[in-house]
């Protein structure tokens, strides 16, 4: 780096003399820094004269991929300074794909209001690819409601809630206050593969002799919203996921109790940063 910085002090000022002075360094150490350069370069980088010095066409070629090496440095440097001295706290969080945004963002911006210089990173994944993450220390946290081995893994519960039917505005359902398992049997659905609750809802049903039929399925709660709104059908979700639209109508399901847990995993063997816990206690409020 010496190599570089020499180099482009030279470049400003066209002269050895002056670019060692600029560098606090002697003009021999400058010129020997100079000459390994050029020889790892493989050719000449001045042309000296009278006048001071000017770049060779090779000096021209590099100049400009120099610069970016000398500022790409002082960047990285910058950052290692902030994050050791804590300017910035970078957090990771793991999201579970079936965790609604609602709770947990609302929270993510409060937080950051009191600890500006927090920066949050949000991965969706699954479970397993989460816990990986957790292990191998790329997540701080995972949010999920998924089962996991408390023996491998700290469990901070957050929040429970309940599942509730969502269908656009003008859906026959839309101005009953709820439904029952016999009326949702009767509607097209808008199934979502990857929900927790999927076993207990369509075990439910058949137990009390009603079969649940999808006509769209996605993993993605997004598509299935929309296709709600185009009145599709009705889609199940739990109470965070569903977002405030004045297009949409929520049922809740009378005839049965449907819900989760929602939790923080942390891998044992992890050490807890403060700024983490700090965070999980602003979700955990609500």
């Amino acid at each position: 780096m010496n190599q570089v910085r020499y180099f482009l002090a030279v470049c400003e000022h066209r002269n050895f003399t002056h670019a060692a002075s600029a560098s606090n360094v002697s003009q021999p150490s400058l010129t020997t820094a100079i000459k390994k350069l050029e020889e790892e370069m493989g050719g000449a980088l001045f042309i000296r004269d009278r006048a001071g010095c000017r770049l060779t066409p090779l000096g021209k070629l590099v100049q400009p991929r120099l610069e970016r090496i000398q500022t790409e440095s002082a960047e990285a440097k910058a950052e290692a300074v902030r994050h050791v001295r804590l300017d910035r706290v970078p957090i990771s969080i793991g999201l579970g794909e079936t965790i609604g945004n609602n709770r947990i963002s609302a929270a993510i911006e409060r937080f950051r209001k009191r600890m500006p210089e927090a920066e949050i990173e949000l991965i969706v994944g699954s479970p397993e690819s989460l816990l990986a993450g957790l292990r191998d220390g790329e997540h701080d946290i995972v949010v999920t409601s998924a089962q996991v081995n408390p023996e491998l893994y700290k469990i901070d519960p957050l929040y429970s809630e309940d599942y509730r039917v969502v269908v656009a505005k003008g859906h026959p359902m839309s101005g009953l206050g709820s439904v029952t398992l016999e009326v949702l049997a009767q509607t097209d659905l808008l199934d979502r593969p990857n929900c927790e609750m999927r076993d207990t809802l369509h075990g439910t049903c058949a137990d009390h002799g009603h079969l649940l039929y999808a006509a769209y399925r996605s993993n993605r709660v997004e598509w299935l919203l929309e296709l709600a709104r185009k009145g599709a059908g009705a889609v199940i979700l739990p109470a965070t996921a569903i977002p405030i639209d004045p297009a949409l109508a929520t049922l809740a399901i009378s005839d049965m109790e449907i819900g989760r847990n929602v939790s923080a995993i942390r891998f044992r063997h992890q050490a807890a940063r403060p700024e983490a816990a700090e965070l999980l206690r602003e979700i955990s409020k609500g």
